[in-house]
């Protein structure tokens, strides 16, 4: 027992209110494996006889002994710190008591005495012996060991900024499942998504072209669009008329306001973002900077045309590519869907696999194309004119599609037509299962991921009450020695 200054000595783990008030003393469960003068000193004496200490551990009703420091190693968990098992401990037993899972325990108690390895028995299943680690506190790295050896990736560290203000702005518009405000923003975002790439595909129809756009000599439209974007490729100036009616355009108005959504979400996340050069480098980042890009692009390129002596101020051809990036905005919605960021890992992962693909649809292409050229060669009426020619038939027979524009017309021809097709189903079937294999890990990581999440949920609730529960019972049981204590004393001092 230590002594400080010569005053009262400090209550140790074998001692108890019984003790303290006069009654029978307190036998420890750690006590009956001391000689009789460690219990009254402290030093080099209890250090040599610290290997000696057994601790008796009831795990609903199956019990296990070990020493004490064994479970020292890990002061931080459960067992390890005598503060946290104290109020488990059973008087009468001289034992700690867990009403927990028992065949868990052998691998729990393993994880002490081979210093930090933990391994699920076969017999328990992966939920409640992640519960178990939980209960026992045994700590995040263990939790991410078992995660490891169970097959389960380790989970991606979220930075987050340091402010406060920039860190709620950071979760509302980058992590939907932050909150519900967070939700409905990215419901916002999808819409907004949506609604641009409707009318992207919209302002096409015939119906809503404009008449300048008519070719009269071909008899077919040009390029199509609002009148917005039909100036752009329109070679006489505008009038003042014009002008109003492009900019009062509904498709150029929708688009501008999904366009002013699409500038404020990016801005209000590139200020928020934990670190500049991360979110510039973001591909998903990449792709809402090129879909903002081809609206400004033309924008400029309008106002200059009418600011101007009628000359185009771009080609058509780079204005065409403009508008078709446009379509890119597409992508936008993986950042909201699983499926499609769970479809971009598989792509992703399975590049060699895809690398290999298109390697042998390129020699397949390359020889079947020469076959048939040469089969075809000596037939007047034949579809093949050259090798490169005879490039288009090899590849959409390969792929199975065959569109039949071009076919083999001799014996030869149809043969080596035949021998293509198979080789394109083998050629194609090959790398398929590993493709598969691996949208089939993502898929599975990712719900088990989302289960695991849940289930960490309601283990943090049902520890928190368990927590609650337990300081409860320890205190009415200290109030029930202390009432024991009181009344043995009473009777002795009217004995």
């Amino acid at each position: 027992m230590t002594v400080v200054g010569g005053e009262d000595p400090l209550i140790d783990e074998t001692q108890h209110p019984h003790a303290l008030l006069g009654g029978e003393r307190y036998d420890h469960p750690l006590a009956h494996t001391l000689p009789p003068h460690s219990h009254h000193q402290v030093g080099t004496s209890g250090e040599e006889h610290e290997c000696c200490e057994r601790v008796v551990i009831n795990i609903s009703g199956l019990r296990f002994e070990t020493q004490l420091k064994t479970l020292a190693q890990f002061p931080e968990t459960l067992l390890g710190d005598p503060r946290k098992r104290m109020r488990y401990f059973d008087p009468l037993r001289n034992e700690y008591f867990f009403d927990r899972n028992r065949p868990s325990f052998d691998a729990i108690l393993y994880y002490y005495q081979s210093g930090g390895r933990i391994r699920r028995p076969v017999n328990v299943p992966i939920d409640i012996f992640s519960e178990e680690i939980r209960f026992y506190q045994l700590g995040e790295e263990a939790m991410e060991k078992f995660r490891e050896d169970e097959g389960f990736i380790r989970e991606e560290q979220r930075p987050l900024p340091e402010k406060e203000f920039q860190r709620q702005v950071w979760l509302l518009f980058e992590y939907p499942e932050s909150s519900g405000p967070a939700r409905g923003i990215a419901i916002v975002s999808v819409l907004v998504i949506l609604i641009s790439i409707v009318i992207f595909c919209l302002e096409t129809l015939p119906e809503f072209r404009d008449d300048r756009d008519y070719d009269s000599a071909a008899g077919t439209f040009g390029t199509g669009g609002s009148p917005f974007v039909t100036d752009l490729f329109t070679n006489t100036s505008s009038s003042a008329t014009s002008m109003v009616s492009s900019f009062t355009d509904p498709f150029f108005v929708v688009e501008t306001l999904c366009i002013i959504w699409f500038s404020f979400e990016l801005l209000v996340r590139f200020f928020a973002c934990p670190s500049k050069p991360t979110f510039s480098k973001n591909i998903m980042n990449i792709i809402d900077i090129v879909a903002i890009i081809p609206y400004f692009i033309t924008l400029g390129t309008e106002l200059a045309e009418r600011q101007g002596n009628g000359q185009q101020a771009m080609s058509l051809a780079i204005l065409r590519v403009i508008r078709l990036v446009r379509v890119f905005r597409i992508f936008k919605l993986s950042r909201h869907s699983k499926g499609l960021q769970i479809l971009g890992q598989t792509l992703k992962a399975s590049m060699r696999e895809l690398g290999l693909l298109i390697f042998f649809l390129f020699i397949g292409v390359i020889l079947f194309s020469s076959a048939v050229y040469f089969a075809e060669a000596d037939d007047p009426t034949s579809s093949f004119s050259s090798i490169p020619d005879a490039f288009w038939w090899a590849v959409v027979t390969m792929t199975t599609v065959g569109y039949g524009d071009m076919h083999p017309v001799t014996i030869g021809g149809k043969i080596v037509g035949s021998l293509c097709a198979i080789a394109g189903v083998l050629t194609i079937a090959l790398p398929v299962p590993v493709i598969v294999s691996n949208f089939n890990y993502f898929y599975h990581r990712e719900t088990e991921g989302e289960e695991q999440q849940m289930l960490r949920k309601k283990v943090d609730k049902r520890t928190q009450r368990m927590c609650c529960c337990c300081s409860l019972l320890k205190q009415v049981f200290i109030l029930r020695c202390l009432l024991q204590g009181i009344g043995m004393l009473a009777r002795n001092l009217l004995v």
